[in-house]
């Protein structure tokens, strides 16, 4: 009978030990939009080979029209808006931008979004080359970073932004709160 109560406390710790080491790589953040209302949220989770990006946004957010929408990492966890605090596009490598450009893409340039007319967007995206906090390519470092959603979408090869115009909605990347 104690050899079962000790192997059920191994296998709580070990269940507790597993979400905590979870819950050190995840980050969960509000957008919001140019007035700093929320729109939406976006949830990084790192695993073994990148990081996964889940991004939900309500019901017709204030500012974001239906359509294409450019979405890219910034280099800096600023978000005041116009969000041009968010700094450059996140680009340790010194890259083009850009999927199509030769030297590219920043390791910030993500897949254009497409909002339909009900505003309701659900879309997770997997990233090689991004980590939260630990390794090369690291979100989380000293001044932080930010995911940015312009006006318009990324032609995925003018340098140094696709003319995605203006930035339209922002999250700072930061860890997730403790409950």
């Amino acid at each position: 009978m104690k050899e079962n109560a000790f192997l059920i406390a191994l296998f709580v710790l070990g269940l507790y030990s597993r979400d905590a080491a979870m819950a050190q790589d995840t980050a969960k953040v509000r957008i919001i939009n140019t007035e700093r209302q929320e729109i939406g949220q976006a949830t990084f989770t790192d695993t073994p080979n990148g990081l996964v990006i889940g991004l939900t946004l309500r019901q017709k957010p204030k500012g974001i029209s239906s359509g294409p929408h450019a979405l890219h990492i910034h280099a800096v966890g600023k978000c005041e808006p116009p969000f041009k605090t968010a700094g450059d596009h996140y680009n340790p490598e010194k890259k083009q931008h850009g999927f199509l450009a030769r030297d590219g893409p920043h390791a910030g340039d993500l897949p254009n979004i497409h909002i339909p007319e009900s505003g309701q967007f659900t879309v997770e995206i997997f990233v090689a080359d991004l980590r939260l906090k630990e390794g090369k390519n690291r979100l989380m470092d000293d001044d932080g970073s930010a995911l940015v959603i312009h006006a318009q979408k990324d032609d995925y090869r003018t340098d140094p932004a696709g003319n995605a115009g203006d930035r339209v909605a922002c999250a700072v990347i930061e860890p997730a709160k403790s409950k």
